[in-house]
């Protein structure tokens, strides 16, 4: 007998095209791998696969389980999912592998509407991966999804490598890869395209490692926003290096709510950052309010501290390249500027500092204002 079970959805009636609704097939072939005692793997070949909402549930029988897609999997219009949290959900498994394959999210039509200030549903998150153990992710491709294109929550031991997110730089709240309430999260070599955060980093999220990562188009990578609930976990141990930015709204960034939370951001380094024409390089903002409801005029509850920044060279798309506005009443602390060269037009680009302590070492462009 093998020592591996494998399960072709096509066994299960699954079609390509495209056209047809596979999502029964795909929810039976994940029961036989799910109850299988011994290491199973789920097969998806090449085609299209339609889908609506499904949930891959665990727990389950063994803790090896590979899910290999050589095809695209592709999501029903938006006005058939309408407002939901996520198109795929994987839910409480350990040990799961997912090698290769595509996900098409179909939102372009989703953002055309929402771009014209129709009336329109929220749209979703193309897969949600929620309470996992032990979840490697290489290969994924993820393009158009209507909302996130990938969300980590409450899970351990996460590993995503190889990851391409593809989508317009107009594609409004695409953020490629969110990750929140997790702990030991890796994410190498990938290349992020999208209109929002390439990497957004919620609340509750310890111990993440982003290292060989392009990002643009895009709005860089995040820490927030926080704060916008009072009792809200921390962000700590947090490490970015070897990262590209392109063209991007912003490159390494700190966002909080202007308002009261018992959060806290500390021990983050950036590190061997290149900026290519971004428009803002370097930015803590403290003073999130977007929308100027509950929060003018109050300052922001969530503490920064012990954040270093060191090799960061390029070009930014304004004069101000550096900007720490942080709270008033909860100055950052511990900001360390190190080896930091950014230009505007050629000339040594300017920074701006508000209510942010800190120290330089090495050779400082713009001069550090701290």
């Amino acid at each position: 007998m093998s020592a591996k079970a494998a399960y072709n959805v096509v066994d299960f009636g699954a079609r390509s095209g495209g056209k047809i609704d596979s999502t029964k097939a795909f929810q039976a072939a994940w029961a036989a791998v799910c109850r299988s005692t011994k290491p199973a793997t789920i097969q998806v070949p090449r085609g299209r696969f339609l889908l609506n909402r499904i949930a891959f549930r665990g727990p389950c029988k063994n803790t090896k389980i590979n899910f290999r897609i050589y095809g695209t999997l592709v999501a029903p219009s938006y006005t058939v999912i309408g407002t939901a949290n996520q198109w795929i959900w994987f839910y409480k498994v350990e040990g799961l592998s997912i090698y290769g394959g595509v996900l098409d999210g179909q939102g372009t039509s989703l953002y055309a509407c929402k771009l014209a200030r129709r009336r329109c549903p929220g749209g979703a998150a193309s897969v949600m991966f929620f309470g996992m153990k032990n979840l490697l992710i290489s290969g994924l491709t993820s393009m158009n999804s209507e909302l996130a294109h990938i969300v980590i929550n409450g899970c351990q031991g996460v590993s995503m490598r190889g990851i391409k997110i593809i989508a317009p730089d107009e594609s409004p709240n695409t953020d490629g890869l969110h990750v929140q309430m997790s702990k030991g999260i890796t994410i190498t070599k990938s290349n992020i395209k999208t209109g929002d955060d390439c990497i957004s980093i919620g609340p509750g999220m310890v111990n993440l490692w982003v290292e060989g990562v392009f990002c643009g188009p895009g709005h860089g990578i995040s820490i927030g926003s926080l704060g916008k609930v009072v009792d809200e976990p921390g962000v700590q141990n947090i490490t970015v290096k070897s990262v590209t930015f392109s063209g991007t709204q912003n490159g390494l960034r700190i966002k909080t709510w202007g308002r009261h939370s018992k959060g806290f951001v500390k021990g983050v380094v950036f590190e061997h950052a290149v900026m290519q024409n971004v428009k803002f390089p370097i930015v803590i903002d403290q003073n999130y309010c977007p929308t100027l409801k509950n929060c003018p005029c109050q300052h922001s509850g969530i503490k920064i501290s012990d954040v270093r920044y060191s090799n960061i060279q390029g070009t930014s798309a304004t004069e101000v390249a550096v900007k720490f506005d942080c709270s008033r009443r909860n100055p950052c602390r511990g900001i360390v500027l190190q080896d930091v060269k950014l230009t505007y037009k050629n000339k040594p680009a300017m920074a701006s500092c508000k209510h942010a302590v800190g120290k330089v070492k090495g050779v400082i462009t713009p001069p550090s204002c701290l």
